[in-house]
């Protein structure tokens, strides 16, 4: 962190590896496809087991979990990677 730099801040990353416009949008289509997926398999399951909604609302929040888990765990290790740029600076 630099001196005029106030605490608590960060810029936006300037090297390829760090987060940018593009990854963000990347992060949120990986997310909705996820959710889809998940919703569009529990209602084949619906329709194959006569369960309805259960199996629709299952891979709805196991969808949703696994595509918000991935998406922090890549969000911690972009801002880990920038911290460590930072510091090496």
């Amino acid at each position: 962190m630099d001196k005029d730099e106030p605490r608590g801040t960060r810029s936006s990353p300037s090297s390829p590896e760090g987060l940018s416009v593009g990854s963000f949008a990347g992060i949120g289509i990986q997310f909705a496809v996820s959710l889809v997926l998940f919703l569009l398999g529990g209602q084949w399951l619906d329709r194959r087991f006569d369960t309805s909604p259960a199996f629709v609302v299952g891979g709805v929040f196991v969808g949703g979990g696994a595509a918000f888990y991935s998406m922090y765990r890549r969000l911690v290790t972009a801002q880990k990677a920038d911290d460590e740029r930072r510091r090496t600076k």
